[in-house]
């Protein structure tokens, strides 16, 4: 017999704004126990000192993470002039000083250079494995290893503002991948200046915004009722670039039991228009609910994954 889960059976996307110096995965289990859920995720880590947007997955959920990773964000950050450090944040160790202080107008005459493909080295305080370990304990360790360059996306950066000589802030909309640090390290030295992020925080997470966030204490002070009717947002909501096509009964029976369907000519065209190039990837809906994903090929839809909704 098989060993019934603890916990109940939720799904649903939270929309947290992320506090500081929680680390993503207490923010997980924060959100999981207030749900009692059996099965909770993130989609993209936010450093513990970065506050922000940090949608959480819980139950049927988690099978849409991937496709949020690669979900464009925006970023919002403060840069300090004057000190350089290990981890490029405010609580490195200091490795160089100066006394430049780049005005607004040349931070935003160089931040052009860093707008569209671009070629970026990843923190060493990183996530990043390196033959196995994380990149953050063999720096932590006092390892010499180095990080490949990556190319990233950089769709727009702008200066927000410049409170005084000591600090600036920015605002960036980027791809996956993106380092915001790393951004900072290599904007400051071609100004030939010194900085460090001071203050991070992410703003949006494709169709994740301030506008739906909610805080750690907004969601453990409400009764559970409230927070499924209130703050529980649907599994669908991480699938917004994927095409959606309405399933009758019948097909969402067959895509459950992991059987393709045939399309007609006129579903195969529609679909073909709204594909994102290079995809395959269709969200079958039936009742207002994703059945399943599905990859379309020569004229079928074969399901992917599954939603027990």
């Amino acid at each position: 017999m098989a060993r019934r889960k603890k916990g109940d059976a939720v799904s649903g996307w939270i929309c947290l704004d992320k506090p500081r110096e929680v680390t993503s995965t207490q923010a997980v289990g924060r959100v999981r126990r207030a749900f009692n859920a059996q099965k909770a995720g993130h989609a993209g880590t936010l450093d513990p000192l970065a506050t922000g947007i940090l949608p959480i997955a819980l139950g049927e959920a988690t099978k849409t993470v991937p496709f949020l990773m690669d979900a464009d964000k925006t970023y919002r950050f403060t840069i300090a002039w004057g000190r350089s450090t290990a981890t490029l944040d405010a609580e490195g160790a200091t490795t160089a000083q100066s006394e430049v202080r780049p005005t607004p107008a040349e931070v935003e005459s160089a931040l052009a250079a860093f707008v569209g493909e671009i070629s970026q080295i990843p923190p060493n305080f990183s996530a990043i494995k390196v033959d196995g370990e994380r990149a953050y304990d063999l720096a932590r360790a006092g390892e010499d290893f180095e990080l490949a360059a990556r190319l990233v996306t950089v769709h727009s950066a702008r200066v927000v503002e410049a409170p005084d000589a000591h600090h600036i802030t920015l605002e960036i909309e980027c791809g996956k991948g993106t380092y915001v640090r790393a951004i900072c390290r290599d904007l400051a030295t071609a100004l030939g200046a010194c900085g460090h992020v001071s203050a991070l925080r992410r703003t949006r997470v494709g169709r994740f915004t301030e506008a739906s966030a909610v805080t750690l204490e907004m969601l453990e002070d409400l009764g559970y009722d409230a927070r499924q009717s209130e703050l529980l947002l649907p599994v669908e909501t991480a699938l917004d670039d994927i095409p959606e096509l309405a399933v009758t009964d019948e097909d969402a029976f067959r895509l459950k039991q992991g059987r393709a369907i045939v399309l007609v000519p006129r579903q195969v065209e529609s679909l073909k228009a709204r594909l994102k190039p290079g995809s395959r990837t269709v969200s079958a809906m039936a009742g207002g609910s994703v059945v399943a994903l599905c990859e379309m090929r020569g004229g079928r839809l074969e399901p992917s994954r599954v939603f027990n909704l």
